[in-house]
Protein backbone atom coordinates (compact mmCIF):
# COMPACT_ATOMS: atom_id res chain seq x y z
CA UNK A 1 0.00 0.00 0.00
CA UNK A 2 1.09 3.63 -0.21
CA UNK A 3 0.83 4.10 3.43
CA UNK A 4 4.47 2.35 3.31
CA UNK A 5 5.73 5.61 1.40
CA UNK A 6 7.93 7.53 3.98
CA UNK A 7 6.83 10.91 3.51
CA UNK A 8 7.68 13.73 4.03
CA UNK A 9 10.88 13.22 2.51
CA UNK A 10 13.20 16.03 1.57
CA UNK A 11 14.66 16.35 -2.01
CA UNK A 12 17.31 18.75 -4.13
CA UNK A 13 16.70 20.57 -6.94
CA UNK A 14 18.84 23.29 -9.06
CA UNK A 15 18.83 26.20 -6.04
CA UNK A 16 17.55 24.32 -3.23
CA UNK A 17 15.57 21.88 -1.95
CA UNK A 18 11.41 20.92 -1.70
CA UNK A 19 9.82 18.82 0.23
CA UNK A 20 7.53 15.78 -0.93
CA UNK A 21 4.78 15.44 1.41
CA UNK A 22 0.91 13.91 1.20
CA UNK A 23 -1.58 16.47 -0.31
CA UNK A 24 -4.44 17.46 2.45
CA UNK A 25 -7.95 18.48 2.02
CA UNK A 26 -5.98 22.01 2.84
CA UNK A 27 -4.37 21.53 -0.54
CA UNK A 28 -7.49 21.44 -2.75
CA UNK A 29 -6.68 24.97 -3.87
CA UNK A 30 -3.01 24.49 -4.60
CA UNK A 31 -4.49 21.61 -6.57
CA UNK A 32 -6.91 23.53 -8.57
CA UNK A 33 -4.83 26.17 -9.22
CA UNK A 34 -2.15 23.62 -10.58
CA UNK A 35 -4.60 21.71 -12.61
CA UNK A 36 -5.62 24.62 -14.22
CA UNK A 37 -2.36 26.09 -14.88
CA UNK A 38 -1.85 23.62 -17.67
CA UNK A 39 -3.09 24.35 -21.43
CA UNK A 40 -4.21 20.59 -21.66
CA UNK A 41 -6.25 20.74 -18.81
CA UNK A 42 -7.63 23.72 -18.92
CA UNK A 43 -8.55 22.60 -22.58
CA UNK A 44 -10.44 19.65 -20.86
CA UNK A 45 -12.27 21.92 -18.40
CA UNK A 46 -9.87 22.04 -15.67
CA UNK A 47 -10.42 25.23 -13.67
CA UNK A 48 -9.14 27.24 -10.90
CA UNK A 49 -13.12 28.62 -10.49
CA UNK A 50 -14.53 28.43 -7.15
CA UNK A 51 -17.97 27.09 -8.30
CA UNK A 52 -16.23 23.85 -9.30
CA UNK A 53 -14.59 23.29 -5.68
CA UNK A 54 -16.79 20.82 -4.60
CA UNK A 55 -16.10 18.56 -7.84
CA UNK A 56 -12.62 18.67 -6.88
CA UNK A 57 -12.88 18.06 -3.27
CA UNK A 58 -14.75 14.82 -3.91
CA UNK A 59 -11.92 13.83 -6.14
CA UNK A 60 -9.19 14.41 -3.76
CA UNK A 61 -11.47 12.85 -0.56
CA UNK A 62 -11.83 9.73 -2.82
CA UNK A 63 -8.25 9.78 -3.26
CA UNK A 64 -6.82 10.40 0.08
CA UNK A 65 -9.55 7.45 1.54
CA UNK A 66 -8.63 5.10 -0.96
CA UNK A 67 -5.48 3.28 0.79
CA UNK A 68 -4.15 2.01 -3.14
CA UNK A 69 -4.06 6.01 -4.24
CA UNK A 70 -2.59 9.35 -2.80
CA UNK A 71 -1.67 12.64 -3.96
CA UNK A 72 1.76 13.34 -3.39
CA UNK A 73 2.54 17.58 -3.60
CA UNK A 74 6.13 19.27 -3.98
CA UNK A 75 6.45 22.12 -1.58
CA UNK A 76 9.06 24.54 -2.18
CA UNK A 77 11.27 26.58 0.67
CA UNK A 78 8.68 29.02 1.26
CA UNK A 79 5.71 26.82 1.80
CA UNK A 80 4.27 26.86 -1.72
CA UNK A 81 2.84 24.01 -3.58
CA UNK A 82 4.52 23.78 -6.97
CA UNK A 83 4.20 20.78 -8.01
CA UNK A 84 1.83 17.46 -7.78
CA UNK A 85 1.36 14.18 -8.79
CA UNK A 86 -1.39 11.21 -8.01
CA UNK A 87 0.02 7.43 -7.29
CA UNK A 88 -1.88 4.24 -7.45
CA UNK A 89 -0.42 0.90 -6.48
CA UNK A 90 -2.00 -1.93 -8.58
CA UNK A 91 -1.69 -5.40 -8.27
CA UNK A 92 -1.83 -7.26 -10.88
CA UNK A 93 -1.82 -10.99 -12.93
CA UNK A 94 0.36 -9.57 -16.22
CA UNK A 95 3.55 -9.75 -16.49
CA UNK A 96 3.84 -13.03 -13.58
CA UNK A 97 2.23 -11.01 -11.16
CA UNK A 98 3.94 -7.35 -11.25
CA UNK A 99 2.86 -4.46 -9.65
CA UNK A 100 2.25 -1.40 -11.50
CA UNK A 101 2.98 2.31 -9.42
CA UNK A 102 0.86 4.14 -11.99
CA UNK A 103 1.65 7.90 -12.05
CA UNK A 104 -1.10 10.48 -13.21
CA UNK A 105 -1.80 14.34 -13.17
CA UNK A 106 1.98 15.24 -12.82
CA UNK A 107 1.97 18.94 -12.69
CA UNK A 108 4.72 21.48 -11.56
CA UNK A 109 3.56 25.28 -11.71
CA UNK A 110 4.34 26.70 -15.12
CA UNK A 111 6.37 29.79 -14.17
CA UNK A 112 9.17 27.01 -12.57
CA UNK A 113 8.94 24.52 -15.16
CA UNK A 114 12.26 23.27 -17.00
CA UNK A 115 13.97 23.71 -12.99
CA UNK A 116 14.25 20.49 -12.09
CA UNK A 117 11.25 19.81 -10.19
CA UNK A 118 9.85 17.24 -12.68
CA UNK A 119 12.77 15.44 -12.77
CA UNK A 120 13.64 15.20 -9.18
CA UNK A 121 9.95 13.86 -7.89
CA UNK A 122 9.91 11.23 -11.09
CA UNK A 123 13.23 10.37 -10.04
CA UNK A 124 11.92 9.76 -6.22
CA UNK A 125 9.14 7.59 -7.96
CA UNK A 126 11.03 5.39 -10.06
CA UNK A 127 13.33 4.99 -7.41
CA UNK A 128 12.50 5.76 -4.03
CA UNK A 129 8.27 4.98 -3.90
CA UNK A 130 9.20 1.87 -6.23
CA UNK A 131 11.12 0.22 -3.63
CA UNK A 132 8.95 1.36 -0.45
CA UNK A 133 5.69 0.11 -1.97
CA UNK A 134 7.92 -3.09 -3.98
CA UNK A 135 6.18 -1.64 -7.14
CA UNK A 136 7.70 -3.57 -10.43
CA UNK A 137 7.14 -1.14 -12.89
CA UNK A 138 6.14 2.37 -13.30
CA UNK A 139 3.52 3.39 -16.18
CA UNK A 140 1.70 6.27 -16.90
CA UNK A 141 -0.29 7.59 -19.44
CA UNK A 142 0.08 11.33 -21.14
CA UNK A 143 -2.15 12.96 -23.30
CA UNK A 144 -0.96 13.13 -27.05
CA UNK A 145 -0.20 17.08 -26.68
CA UNK A 146 1.62 16.96 -24.34
CA UNK A 147 5.16 16.92 -26.98
CA UNK A 148 7.17 18.26 -24.36
CA UNK A 149 6.23 16.35 -21.20
CA UNK A 150 6.97 13.12 -24.04
CA UNK A 151 10.37 14.41 -24.63
CA UNK A 152 11.13 14.42 -20.54
CA UNK A 153 9.21 10.66 -20.22
CA UNK A 154 11.55 9.38 -22.86
CA UNK A 155 14.99 11.25 -21.61
CA UNK A 156 13.80 9.49 -17.62
CA UNK A 157 13.81 6.28 -19.49
CA UNK A 158 10.14 5.66 -20.22
CA UNK A 159 9.32 3.91 -23.70
CA UNK A 160 6.47 4.79 -25.44
CA UNK A 161 5.33 1.49 -25.33
CA UNK A 162 1.53 1.24 -25.79
CA UNK A 163 -1.27 3.06 -27.17
CA UNK A 164 -3.89 4.10 -24.68
CA UNK A 165 -7.77 4.72 -24.90
CA UNK A 166 -10.61 6.56 -22.99
CA UNK A 167 -13.94 5.86 -23.19
CA UNK A 168 -15.95 8.91 -22.07
CA UNK A 169 -19.11 8.08 -19.38
CA UNK A 170 -20.23 11.61 -18.72
CA UNK A 171 -19.29 15.25 -19.54
CA UNK A 172 -17.81 15.52 -15.83
CA UNK A 173 -14.60 12.83 -17.24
Amino acid sequence: MLSSLALPTSLTIRGGEMVLRRATIADLDDLMRLMSDDAVSASRGDRNDAADRHHYERGLRAIIEESSNDIVVAIDGDGRVIGTLQLTLIPGLARRGATRLLVEAVRVASDLRSRGIGEAVMRWVMDVATAQTGADLVQLTSDRARVDAHRFYLRLGFTDSHIGFKYRVSDEA
